[in-house]
């Protein structure tokens, strides 16, 4: 990797423009993913198993479509796409603020939008992944990563910190209505970038999908590096996972906290997600890659030990211990995740990312769909606590993805691209 200066992202009106878009929508996207469960705990009644639910089905989705997603992003321009997606997940959520007026809103229209929501989602993420090499020079990368993780993470702090206060002010179901009308605002932004796209590969020069579809999984297969980062992506979604299924159930029942509360606490991660992506760059130009990727992942292991200690009953101090979790947890994964990223887009040819990124994320979706389902009957069963503490262990098998694998002694990113991988060569690994 160069370490000399890069010139500024913030120079190039086109990053500006996809910068301001991902930021409105990730700010609509938080308090969405607060209202929406709160709709279906609060509105419509539902328990650990229904919650559950809900989050499988968006994996699910995300399961169903991931590895054709992938192959589509590789054969057509990536923007139309983003812009696509953002008007659908528009007009799919905005559905459920309209049921609750018209008195219809149900669960069922609940899972079909969460559903058809994610499939959108799909394919805009792994668009937009793919579409920020083109735009951004690859000396580069790591400095527009960061600044759009930044800008999420203050997003998130102001999103998750007054999402708490809509639903209560609002009602769940219309604070949704906020994150439909940012997918508007962010396919307006998307659509203005002046900028064209690198034009998509010849109809003739396509292989058929499957074949495409399994170039992704070997190249992720064969390479050190891709593997390492899929498996250690598998175990931190397992976390997730299972958290996702029954965090807001134990905040509220078990430590007694209310929307508001938790909106607030999820904030407070954001103040943490911003030092993380303001002082990643440093810190990777200080120790190097690989020891980065270590620290990302042990923060976020010691960070998430202190959900399952949180006292019942003791209010204070449970929020306390989800505070702390914010603070460490999310810094740590946000710096890992700016990093990761970065290294994938480096050394990942274009027409291969968004395949590459289809494998891992969906074999992240596999085991983090059946950490949801395992969450949800643990906590009907046994407990949320212990359902918590069984996530954790995802947490311990990410560190040691990393550890037992070429990314721990990495200090830089690899000069030569991942084309090679696909004929059997081993990935360059500059030490």
């Amino acid at each position: 990797m160069d370490r000399s200066p890069a010139p500024s992202v913030w120079r190039d009106p086109d990053f500006v423009r996809l910068w301001s878009a991902g930021t409105i929508s990730i700010f609509g996207s938080l308090i969405g993913r607060t209202a929406l469960p709160f709709v279906a705990i609060l509105t419509l009644g539902a328990g650990a198993l229904e919650v559950s639910a809900l989050r499988s089905l968006e994996l699910v989705a995300g399961l169903i479509v991931g590895l054709v997603a992938g192959a589509w992003v590789d054969r057509l321009r990536r923007r139309p796409i983003m812009v696509g997606a953002d008007i659908g997940r528009a007009i799919l959520l905005g559905s459920i603020p309209l049921g609750a007026i018209a008195g219809i809103l149900g669960l069922g229209q609940l899972f079909i939008v969460a559903f058809l929501t994610a499939i959108l989602t799909t394919f805009f993420d792994l668009a937009d992944r793919a579409y920020l090499p083109t735009l951004v020079p690859a000396e580069r990368l790591m400095q527009a990563n960061s600044a759009l993780t930044a800008s999420s993470s203050a997003a998130e702090f102001t999103g998750f910190g007054i999402s708490g206060f809509l639903v209560q002010l609002l009602t769940a179901p219309f604070a949704v209505a906020i994150d439909a009308a940012s997918f508007v605002v962010s396919a307006v932004l998307i659509r203005s970038i002046r900028r064209p796209e690198p034009p998509s590969p010849p109809h003739a020069d396509r292989e058929p999908m499957l074949r495409e579809i399994r170039d992704g999984l070997h190249l992720v297969a064969r390479s050190p590096v891709l593997r390492a980062i899929a498996l250690a992506s598998a175990f931190s979604h397992f976390v997730w996972g299972v958290f996702g299924a029954v965090y807001i159930l134990y905040a509220t029942r078990d430590l007694g906290l209310g929307p508001a509360a938790i909106g607030l606490i999820a904030g407070i991660g954001g103040l943490s997600s911003f030092g993380g992506a303001v002082l990643v760059g440093p810190i990777v130009r200080r120790v190097g890659i690989g020891r980065t990727l270590l620290i990302g992942t042990a923060g976020f292991g010691i960070g998430n030990l202190f959900i399952p200690l949180a006292p019942t009953g003791a209010v204070v101090v449970g929020a306390a211990c989800l505070i702390a979790q914010q603070l460490v947890a999310d810094g740590a994964a946000t710096a890992y995740d700016i990093v990761d990223m970065s290294v994938r887009q480096s050394i990942v040819g274009d027409r291969l990312l968004g395949r590459v990124n289809a494998t891992i994320r969906t074999s992240s979706t596999l085991l983090q769909l059946g950490a949801t389902v395992m969450a949800g009957v643990v906590g009907e069963v046994f407990g949320l606590r212990v359902a918590l503490w069984i996530g954790l262990s995802g947490a311990l098998l990410c560190f040691l993805s990393v550890w037992f694998s070429p990314l721990r002694t990495m200090r830089d990113v690899p000069a030569t691209p991942l084309g090679a991988a696909m004929a059997g060569d081993e990935v360059p690994i500059t030490e």
